[in-house]
């Protein structure tokens, strides 16, 4: 497990079912987990959302980096904080420092990154010139400055947002000055072509900060990235922008349920998931929701083990407790998979041995029907 050299960690707000596939959600140097207060409500309805505030923001203690940060550094923090959850893999999405961190992640630890979204951030930030000096300044004579002209460097004319504004006039000077080494010292140009999680980058058309430029960049170097652009949109998107923001988000981070669906569909046959979706309620949505996304979109295509092998465990496992309806639906699945009668009826003597005669014999009953509705409709 990760630890944090104080054994604190990151401050953070958990929203959403817990059972849901976690989605970390970073944020923009000078803010708080408050720059996703009106998108992560919604993204939460099928996601566990994790929002974390950087070092000396928020509620984060300052002292969990120092001079000489690196974008590495904060990366391991959000490691040892979804470790403390119980996270091993997860979606991120990040604004500007935040997004470099998914970046980071994505480069020197893609086992533990499912999908990224990087929002008005870069893949390098203009050079160490500008950071050291704001570094500088902000170790020298705190952030009231810098807050007093946050508006114009993060919202298009006219738009601002008075509590994020606030949260860069409070944050801690040495924890934002060490986030400011981060971004000196931070450029993963030449790394980036090694990502292979989906990837999707928002630029804000507006945004002086990561010009679409930056994103476009990314976008060139991550096979198979996405990306798009938002008019009307400054650097801070998520809270400038939330609605169109969260349509994107919401689509780029669907895959695994699409996925789902679609194998589940290959699987079991159209008929099937027609009558489940048919089936639904507002009362089951979730859970229909759950199936498609974690039995189907993560299991079932993992390659690790081919579809044969899983028709194989997973009648045994049926079988084994009882669940014939059940059982029935994945012998007709055990043929799609290719298992030939003799196949399957070597599983359930199999499973005389391991799981009783008594369930072998209701299961052979069970495989005989359908084997012979099958004939009968092949006929």
């Amino acid at each position: 497990m990760n630890t944090t050299p104080t054994g604190k960690l990151l401050h953070h707000r958990t929203e959403g079912p817990a059972t849901a596939p976690p989605l970390i959600l970073g944020p923009s140097l000078g803010t708080s987990t408050a720059l996703w207060d009106d998108v992560a409500p919604e993204l939460a309805v099928t996601h566990r959302v994790i929002r974390w505030d950087l070092p000396g923001h928020g509620g984060s203690p300052a002292d969990l980096i120092g001079p000489g940060a690196t974008v590495g550094d904060l990366a391991d923090l959000v490691l040892s904080l979804a470790e403390s959850l119980g996270i091993d893999r997860f979606a991120y999405a990040g604004v500007s420092l935040g997004g470099a961190v998914g970046l980071h992640l994505a480069v020197h630890h893609p086992e533990r990154v499912a999908s990224l979204a990087v929002i008005c951030s870069s893949s390098h930030f203009n050079g160490r010139a500008p950071w050291e000096e704001r570094a500088a300044l902000v170790r020298r004579e705190g952030l009231e400055t810098l807050a007093e002209n946050a508006p114009t460097r993060w919202f298009t004319p006219g738009f601002t947002v008075p509590a994020l504004v606030e949260d860069h006039r409070t944050a801690a000077p040495d924890a934002y000055a060490a986030c400011c080494d981060a971004l000196a010292a931070y450029d993963i140009r030449d790394e980036l072509s090694s990502i292979s999680a989906p990837t999707l980058l928002i630029a804000g058309r507006e945004d002086p900060a990561t010009p679409p430029a930056h994103l476009r960049e990314i976008a060139d170097a991550v096979t198979g990235s996405t990306l798009v652009e938002l008019p009307g949109a400054s650097h801070l998107a998520p809270a400038e922008r939330p609605e169109a923001v969260l349509t994107a988000l919401r689509a780029h981070f669907a895959g695994d349920a699409e996925r789902g669906v679609r194998v589940r569909r290959e699987v079991l046959g159209d008929a099937h998931v027609d009558r489940a979706q048919s089936r639904t309620t507002g009362f089951t949505a979730r859970f229909q929701d759950f199936i498609s996304r974690y039995a189907w979109g993560e299991i079932w295509t993992d390659p690790t083990l081919t579809r044969r092998e899983r028709s194989l465990i997973t009648m045994t496992a049926l079988v084994a407790h009882g669940h014939y309806d059940e059982l029935a639906m994945h012998v007709r699945a055990a043929r799609r998979n290719g298992l030939t009668p003799e196949e399957i009826g070597a599983v359930l003597l199999q499973t005389a041995v391991y799981c009783g005669v008594p369930a072998a014999n209701s299961a052979f009953a069970v495989a005989q029907r359908v084997l012979a509705e099958e004939d009968a409709a092949e006929s």
